[in-house]
């Protein structure tokens, strides 16, 4: 969280509506561990990162959906070792990232 921060106060300052993912959950490997966080604006600013490849951009339309719904959302990720880098999972496993509109 703390590499994001300077960005978001910028962002709060500036008045922008920004949905939070953050890593919840991990089962076998993953590039970014629980705990990792990316903020998405309403403009679609981003900052941060939860995984990689299409995952992130896959997180990024739901942070979007968010942002219009006002509806916190639990996205689950996963695939088999063998196709893992066709879906930008480049380490296989399983993630789950929680999305949520960010109150400032």
């Amino acid at each position: 969280m703390h590499d994001i921060l300077p960005t978001l106060e910028a962002w709060k300052a500036a008045g922008e509506d920004v949905a939070l993912a953050t890593v919840v959950r991990t089962v076998g490997s993953s590039p970014r561990g629980v705990g990792s966080k990316m903020a998405v604006t309403a403009t679609e600013k981003m900052v941060g990162s939860v995984s990689g490849g299409c995952v992130e951009a896959a997180v990024s339309e739901a942070a979007l959906e968010v942002l219009r719904t006002r509806e916190p959302r639990l996205l689950t990720f996963g695939v088999a070792d063998e196709d893992a880098w066709a879906v930008g999972l480049s380490c296989g496993g399983t993630i789950e990232v929680f999305v949520e509109p960010l109150d400032w």
